[in-house]
């Protein structure tokens, strides 16, 4: 807070007074992290009463690290829409993953959607590759219609899908780091994740009441910064009880400060990540 002695001048409290005004009129970014799960690392935007319909990032895909202690491990990179509430029952997601062949620890790169709780579907007709840059997007059209797109830059190709959906969760936008889950029977227990590095995810903004947002430049969102703790809390996973147990791994991740203009930030993998 600032404040003016009250012997000062006027001219000097017409000074302090136009630089709050100044400062306030800046957005500031938000703190890191503020909670933990198993299975994210990255940013929400939330607020009451606020219907979220389009969310988008550009991030170039990490190369992540494979050998033979590493096979069967994976990292996912999307944006989406809902899930992130302890009711929420759906989630609309796209983006792009790297696995560890759990045979031979040679990675794999491919892009997908996901209308969970239905499994997530690869885009076979879009190439991916380590250091392609990605730009990926999910609009709902019309209330019940969700469209994915992903983009590679690199390669100047588009996938674009779009499909019916009765009950989408339009409470919470996404930018996320992943350790995806290995799921059998309804229950779901996340996958070790796979050393990527570092992502920053970049030109970020979402959609929310039919108002254009970042991270930090709606007053009205609430922003919140998610760290992936293997151990630590139990991950996101929307519709029914899911949650199996913790993933066999100390892998974990975090992410960095937003810009000021929240529109970037990175998320940064971590050898082990575990509560202690």
């Amino acid at each position: 807070m600032w404040t003016v002695a009250a012997r000062c001048v006027r001219m000097l409290a017409a000074t302090a007074i136009g630089l709050l005004a100044v400062a306030l009129s800046v957005p500031l970014a938000p703190a890191a992290a503020t909670e933990t799960s198993a299975n994210w690392a990255g940013y929400v935007v939330s607020a009451t009463a606020t219907t979220y319909t389009s969310v988008t990032a550009t991030w170039r895909q990490p190369a992540v690290k494979c050998g033979v202690s590493d096979a069967g491990s994976s990292s996912a990179f999307w944006v989406g829409l809902g899930g992130y509430d302890d009711t929420s029952q759906a989630l609309e997601q796209a983006g792009t993953s790297a696995d560890c062949d759990p045979a031979t620890g040679k990675a794999t790169y491919y892009a997908w959607y996901e209308l969970v709780p239905q499994p997530a579907v690869t885009i076979k007709t879009l190439r991916i590759s380590a250091h392609d840059l990605i730009t990926t997007s999910v609009n709902v059209l019309d209330g019940t219609t969700v469209e994915f797109q992903v983009k590679n830059r690199t390669r100047g190709t588009v996938s674009t899908t779009k499909l019916p959906f009765a009950t989408p969760d339009l409470t919470s936008a996404e930018w996320i780091a992943e350790a995806p889950s290995d799921c059998s029977s309804y229950r779901c227990r996340p996958i070790p994740l796979a050393n990527f590095g570092s992502v920053a995810f970049t030109r970020i903004a979402a959609l929310g009441n039919g108002a254009g947002g970042t991270l930090t430049m709606n007053p009205e969102w609430t922003t919140t910064g998610v760290e992936l703790v293997p151990n630590g809390d139990r991950g996101f996973y929307p519709g029914r009880d899911r949650f199996g147990g913790f993933a066999n791994s100390t892998a974990g991740a975090s992410p960095g400060m937003a810009s000021s203009d929240g529109r970037s930030f990175s998320v940064k993998w971590s050898a082990d990540a575990s509560a202690g």
